[in-house]
């Protein structure tokens, strides 16, 4: 018989078990306000295009040798366009794209952090997005949109406790909330397991292909902007215990899950 892992153990015998993937409601609003700003796709042409010149980020509004050349929004936009810009998408398609990947690991660091927390992760991953697509794409005038940024950011701050015993990616679990406060294993520890190196390998490599490729997705015409997605994912990765409520596993007492564990 299959023994549960000790966390579990505490829980009365009639705690109710939430589905893994039932949406916590602060990625719950998280994804409606998105849906809501979509809405401005029914605006007149003039004014849709004004919202995407001042709330998206565009990397040629900080270039230092343009002379007399404004843009909308002025000094106030060179600020928070690097966070509002996740929040517009080209179309529903883009939209859809990045919920999909949100259900699993958007979920479960929602239960982790509580919802300051997670807007503010949200935030800082969508700014080091916005960082790494300025510094590869200087003088650039075209408007970079699209949460991807902070989505790829969940996904590398979740993989630090996905796969450990009991975790919402692991093969031992019980209900979303406990699985989603599983100890999370130190980076060092993290990028010693086999699935951790894995799912990095697929991530980066798919990005690379997407990059080399010039594949679109969300947009006739506009490409990935794979970097602001590497800046995004590599800040979630190390900035992930700067958020994190959940105390640090004793080394000795975190176990990684496999499918022969009893």
């Amino acid at each position: 018989m299959e023994s549960q892992p000790d966390t579990f153990r505490g829980a009365p015998p009639d705690a109710p078990r939430e589905p893994i993937l039932t949406l916590p409601r602060a990625l719950t609003a998280y994804v409606v306000l998105i849906a809501a700003i979509h809405l401005r796709v029914l605006l007149p042409p003039e004014f849709e295009n004004w919202t995407i010149d001042v709330f998206g980020f565009i990397p040629r509004r900080y270039d230092s040798t343009l002379l007399n050349i404004s843009f909308p929004g002025g000094t106030g936009a060179e600020i928070w366009t690097f966070v509002t810009y996740s929040l517009l998408h080209a179309n529903l398609t883009h939209i859809v794209f990045n919920v999909l990947w949100l259900l699993p690991f958007g979920s479960a660091l929602a239960r982790r952090f509580g919802p300051v927390r997670f807007y503010v992760f949200m935030a800082v991953t969508a700014a080091a997005g916005a960082l790494a697509h300025l510094l590869t794409h200087e003088h650039s005038i075209a408007p970079m949109i699209g949460a991807s940024a902070s989505v790829s950011g969940t996904m590398a701050a979740a993989i630090r406790f996905a796969f450990v015993q009991g975790s919402f990616l692991s093969f031992n679990r019980g209900d979303a909330d406990v699985a989603a406060k599983i100890p999370a294993l130190p980076l060092s520890r993290a990028l010693r397991d086999g699935r951790v190196l894995g799912f990095l390998a697929v991530w980066f490599g798919v990005n690379i292909i997407f990059g080399l490729g010039s594949i679109s997705i969300g947009a006739e015409g506009a490409s990935v902007a794979w970097q602001a997605h590497i800046g995004g994912f590599l800040a979630g990765l190390m900035l992930f215990s700067l958020f994190d409520p959940v105390p640090r596993a004793i080394a000795n007492a975190t176990s990684l899950d496999s499918p022969g564990d009893a």
